[in-house]
This record gives structure tokens, sequence and C-alpha cells, in this order.
């Protein structure tokens, strides 16, 4: 087990919340959806955004996440991971706001983004 530092116990949860928010939880309906959205998909449409959209954010970040649990334990680019994540939730905090979500459903992507910023900065 890798030694717990602040960047490890980040890495972790971003790492874990990624992998369960577009693997585990993807058609599961959460408080923190996008325009009322029941589903990833639906958050998307909700979002305007183009189909391919839900793609290539999924895949960043399901790379990303993995990126990051596996930089636990092998010399891999964590900071560049996060940054592509600190840079995911800057574009989810615009949606959100975009489309007049409460504050509350911005919350999630506050916190990675700051917890991302700390590993650019320290990995």
């Amino acid at each position: 087990m890798p030694p717990l530092t602040l960047n490890a116990v980040f890495q972790l949860i971003i790492g874990v919340g990624l992998l369960n928010v577009w693997l585990v939880r993807f058609n599961k309906r959460t408080s923190y959806r996008g325009g009322g959205a029941g589903t990833l998909r639906e958050e998307f449409k909700a979002y305007q955004l183009p189909s391919a959209a839900f793609y290539v954010v999924g895949a960043l970040k399901i790379t990303a996440g993995i990126l990051l649990l596996a930089g636990l334990w092998w010399p891999l680019p964590v900071r560049a991971a996060a940054a592509v994540v600190a840079v995911l939730m800057v574009g989810a905090m615009l949606m959100h706001t975009r489309i007049k979500d409460p504050i509350l459903k911005s919350v999630p992507a506050v916190v990675l983004l700051a917890m991302c910023l700390v590993l650019v900065v320290r990995a």
C-alpha cells in the first residue's frame, strides 16, 4: 500500500469518484445531475452538448480516474490526469451555470476542482 499522503488521498477520492459516476452510477439519478436529468446521457442533453461530447468527456474522465488510481503504485502522469479533470470540472461548473442549476449541483465539481489543483501543484 502506498503511503497515506494528501496527494494519495486526493488521488483515491478523485479516481474512485470518477469511476463510480461513469461506470457504476451511469444510469442512476442523483441530486447533482444537471437540469433534472436522471442519467449521464440525459445530463449532456440538458446542457445541449453534442452527443460526441458525452463520449469524449467519458473517455477522458475514465482514463484520468484509472491513471490517478494506478499512479498510487506506479510513476504515471498524475499531474496531467489531474489537470485534465480540473479543466473538465471548470466545464461542469460552466454547464450548471449555463442552464441555471442551483449552486448545490456544482458542489461536486468545485470540490474535485480544488483537489485536482492541489495535485497539479504538488504532484
